[in-house]
Parts: structure tokens; sequence; C-alpha cells
């Protein structure tokens, strides 16, 4: 705890980088139970720092926070948004390691990336892409992801086109290329708007 940014006086986030840094490579678990622990710290910026630092640690090494991933999903209740897309974040790592855990959480993923921040509906698009790799998942897991097409807000709507491609099969590309042409004249800027267009081809030309 005392490697903390908090700790440390510092309002940049290289210390708990680096803190991330040496609890993957020591594959320091202690370190990790600690750092969960204080997600419930009463200290809002202890809580920042060991969100932060666990899903450091998760990018690196997922199967590291796998095993508390319940104790993410309870964050997304949170009232702290910084905790809530945190949290998604740490969830999107473990995605494709816990898919099983992953999928019983969705209907809080999708509620916090309903009322939440760009970055955690970013992160819930993630998780659905990859639940839906998953032929038990798929259907579930393309539904969301085409509902969030649908609703999302058009300036995010090129980046979520993109991370469907590569997931979409034969049985739901028309679909998914219904869904973009729609969305179509939501997009003003004409380089957006190109994204979405070459998508929709790339989804077209698939046999």
């Amino acid at each position: 705890m005392d490697k903390l940014a908090s700790s440390l006086g510092r309002r940049d986030e290289a210390p708990n980088v680096r803190l991330a840094q040496t609890i993957t490579k020591n594959r320091d678990k202690k370190a990790i139970i600690d750092l969960v622990t204080n997600l419930a710290n009463k200290d809002k910026e202890i809580q920042s720092d060991c969100i932060k630092v666990l899903y450091e640690v998760g990018e690196r090494e997922p199967t590291l926070i796998a095993p508390f991933a319940e104790e993410f999903g309870s964050l997304l209740d949170s009232k702290n948004n910084r905790l809530v897309w945190g949290a998604m974040t740490a969830i999107d790592c473990i995605a494709s390691n816990s898919p099983e855990t992953v999928r019983r959480m969705l209907p809080k993923i999708i509620d916090a990336a309903d009322r939440g921040s760009v970055i955690g509906r970013d992160h819930a698009v993630s998780i659905l892409t990859k639940l839906a790799r998953r032929k038990e998942f798929a259907d579930e897991a393309i539904s969301l992801l085409v509902e969030q097409l649908r609703r999302s807000p058009s300036n995010q709507l090129p980046l979520y086109a993109e991370m469907a491609v590569p997931i979409v099969d034969e049985k739901h590309k028309d679909l998914f290329i219904m869904t973009l042409k729609l969305r179509l004249g939501d997009i003003q800027k004409e380089s957006k708007r190109k994204r979405v267009e070459k998508a929709i081809t790339k989804l077209s030309r698939r046999s």
C-alpha cells in the first residue's frame, strides 16, 4: 500500500504502473489480495489507485486477477465512476480467461455501460466481442452487441463497428449490416462515416 501513487504523494500513474509490473513479475498474490481488500478503503484515492494497479496487472497476466471477478462485478454498482470503469477494464482483461463468470455478469455490465462513461462502454463492447467468440455464448453476446451498435453515441460507432467485424458470423452478418446502415445518417463527420462504410463493405464481402 505504501507504493501506491497517493501514498507517495504523486498525482500521476507511474508508481501504480511500476507496482503492477512488479506484482506481475513476482506473481505476488498476497499483494493482489491487499489491493482487492482496499477497493473498499474509505479513501477514494486509494480505491482509485488499487483498481488501476489491478487492471494493469490484468492486462499483463489476466490469470492473476481472474479469481476476483466477483469483486470487480460488485464495483459496477458503485457511485464512484472511476471504480465502475476501472472494474469494467479489469473484467475486460479476464473475459477470455473466465468467460462463464463474465457471462453471468452481463446484465450488470450492460447496465453500467448504459449509465456510465465512454471508457466503460468501450470495455463493455470489448467484453461482448470476446464472449461472442465462444460458441455457447455467441447468440446472447451478439444480440447485446447489436443493441449497443443501435444505441451507442455516433462518435463511438466506428470503433464499435470495427471491433465487431472480426466476430460476426454468417448467421448474424445481415443483421449487423442493416444495423450499421441505419446508423450512417447519425454520423456527421465524414472520416467516421467512411470507417463504418468500410466495416459494412468487409461484412458484405464475407461469405
